[in-house]
């Protein structure tokens, strides 16, 4: 019996020097990497950081970090965990065919949500979209209220909330990425001066700069292309204003509602669509009588 105890003390003196020091220095070696990714992970976000960014930025920067990370720590752990089941004299191969067999399972049945992680993740790398910003997705658009690798959330003007997994996302049209652009289409009647509207679109466009509910928010002045077409029954001068983000609709309700007050005060026609009715003639040239009713009265 004792000649038994002796020989396990020197196979387990054996073990540990030779298989129990080489476990040993995997686990040090593999907490050592982590440590070294951890310490990259953090000057990675730096990166991804811009200097004086917003708090959205910085959650951006974080979201990518921590997903690095986290991939890399558990690709060290398996890789070390492997290595540890060799070095116990385990046979690895039928475990990595189990694995592998499992692995092609998990994939088929979760494709979608790889693929809406990886496009969550690239979104998010590219800066494409943050919260706060009115986006449109293919027919869908509102304001992004969260945004996370798995997928995006909108608010529509009427409230409703739109969930879109990344995955399914193509063409995203950021309406308020750094700045807004609002388009006008201003339409006159055709006996207006077009050089006197412009003068007086860009005295509107001046006024409003001016005021201190509005001046912060529009970024340069109104920039006025000209005489843009001819429609049935107006000239339409196409002008477009920039402001800050989210902001060209108050901007442009308000711009609209000074330019119909000083059109009315200076007598310029915003026209309205209008019809000529000719009533025809026959061979001999006389024409059917035409009544028209005013006022309860008949007239020929």
């Amino acid at each position: 019996m004792s000649m038994n105890f002796s020989d396990l003390l020197i196979a387990a003196k054996n073990w540990a020097f030779t298989t129990g020091v080489k476990i040993i220095l995997i686990a040090v070696f593999t907490l050592v990497l982590i440590k070294i990714i951890k310490v990259i992970s953090n000057r990675l976000s730096s990166v991804f950081h811009k200097k004086g960014a917003d708090e959205e930025s910085e959650k951006r920067a974080k979201t990518l970090t921590s997903v690095i990370q986290n991939f890399l720590v558990i690709l060290v752990l398996v890789v070390a965990v492997i290595t540890i089941i060799g070095q116990l004299g385990i046979e690895i191969a039928p475990l990595i065919a189990t694995a592998g067999i499992a692995g092609v399972a998990i994939g088929f049945a979760a494709q979608s949500l790889i693929k809406d992680i990886i496009n969550g993740f690239f979104l998010l790398l590219w800066d494409q979209i943050r919260v706060g910003d009115y986006i449109q997705i293919s027919d869908k658009n509102g304001l992004v209220e969260m945004i996370n690798l798995k997928m995006t959330v909108l608010r529509d003007f009427n409230g409703n909330v739109h969930y879109i997994p990344n995955g399914s996302i193509e063409v995203v049209t950021n309406m308020t990425k750094d700045f807004s652009r609002y388009l006008f289409e201003i339409g006159v009647a055709y006996r207006e001066d077009v050089d006197e509207v412009i003068d007086v679109i860009k005295e509107v466009d001046k006024e409003l700069r001016k005021d201190p509910d509005f001046k912060e928010d529009i970024l340069e002045p109104i920039e006025i292309f000209g005489l843009d077409k001819f429609a049935d029954s107006a000239l339409i001068i196409k002008a477009r204003t920039m402001t800050k983000p989210l902001k060209q609709w108050r901007v442009a309700r308000e711009f609209n509602r000074r330019l119909k007050k000083k059109f009315d005060e200076v007598g310029i026609e915003i026209p309205f669509p209008h019809r000529t009715l000719y009533i025809g003639q026959d061979k001999k040239g006389d024409a059917a009588p035409l009544r028209i009713s005013m006022d309860g009265k008949h007239n020929l």
